[in-house]
């Protein structure tokens, strides 16, 4: 490692996933990731426990910043979620940020959670304006208009449960696992779509938001109506609401994206490592002329690489 370097620590720990990154702030380079995933202890829980991940940051962070000791002479801020989020992680994650901060003598920043899967899309590359941003993820469903650092807008808003936030909730009604997304996906993949119908939220609504109760309500209700579900009806059920979930997305993004000046296009968060999803957008892009985006599948879901990134605009 150069002694000259200009490096930033960036901390993620807002929900439960505990990471840090270093990355080199001129040449935005990532110089250093590490993820530790709480998935295994929350999944017995059916969701994440807020106690549980904030005990389970508490023990893991130090560890990673441990490995990290031999960038501490190079650092020249340091960069933290501190909102939206689970608060008792937050914490967690802020105070460990806080103390690097004060003990180095160096800037702490802020960042938004939800502006750091933005720029997920550009770790290890310059950034693109303007764009539109399909945001899905566990806690949030959004399409933004990106025009630059401090111009976004939001087009569309869910109104209730979150697109990822379905997937979870949906597995568990089929008595699959904690994290959802991956489980409905690979049943899907193997379903039929013919045994089983769900209606697309807002279909015949020309109310710009999202909407996924009722979508989730229809699931409840067809298992209700079978005795023992076997592995094919599992496959079918999550194969029907898998289709109706990404339809919704498609059918409200559409009518933006057919009537934008922006020819820039990208899916960000948890949930856009869905390949079905992935797939439908860029056949959608493609007959509009966009050009979509999407960020390395190391990078969807929560992790301290795009906070570091983020953080790098903010200096």
């Amino acid at each position: 490692m150069k002694n000259n370097q200009n490096l930033i620590l960036a901390i993620e720990s807002s929900c439960d996933d505990s990471s840090i990154a270093i990355m080199e702030i001129e040449t935005k380079k990532l110089l250093f990731h590490k993820k530790i995933s709480q998935d295994l202890e929350h999944s017995a829980y059916g969701g994440v426990v807020p106690e549980l991940a904030a005990r389970l940051h508490a023990e893991t962070l130090p560890k990673i910043l441990d490995e990290c000791k031999e960038y501490f002479p190079n650092l020249r801020a340091v960069g933290v979620t501190t909102n939206p989020g689970l608060m008792v992680s937050l914490l967690e994650g802020i105070m460990m940020a806080k103390a690097i901060s004060i003990s180095l003598s160096i800037p702490l920043i802020e960042v938004n959670h939800l502006k750091g899967h933005i720029y997920s899309l550009f770790i290890n590359k310059d950034v693109i304006f303007p764009i539109n941003v399909l945001l899905v993820s566990g806690g949030h469903t959004q399409f933004l208009e990106v025009n630059s650092r401090d111009d976004i807008k939001i087009l569309l808003n869910t109104l209730d449960d979150s697109f990822g936030e379905s997937f979870d909730k949906v597995s568990k009604m089929l008595g699959g696992p904690y994290p959802g997304g991956p489980t409905i996906e690979k049943w899907a993949s193997e379903g039929d779509n013919s045994p089983y119908k769900f209606t697309v939220p807002l279909m015949n609504s020309n109310k710009k938001a999202f909407s996924y109760s009722g979508l989730k309500n229809q699931v409840r209700l067809q298992i209700q109506k079978i005795d023992k579900l076997n592995s094919q009806e599992k496959n079918d059920i999550a194969y029907a609401f898998q289709s109706s979930a990404i339809e919704h997305l498609l059918h409200k993004s559409k009518k933006i994206l057919q009537n934008t000046d922006i020819k820039d296009f990208a899916i960000v968060g948890g949930a856009s490592a869905n390949s079905v999803l992935r797939q439908k957008f860029e056949k959608l892009c493609k007959k509009n002329g966009i050009k979509m985006h999407l960020a390395p599948l190391e990078y969807c879901s929560d992790n301290a690489a795009m906070i570091a990134r983020y953080a790098i605009s903010e200096m």
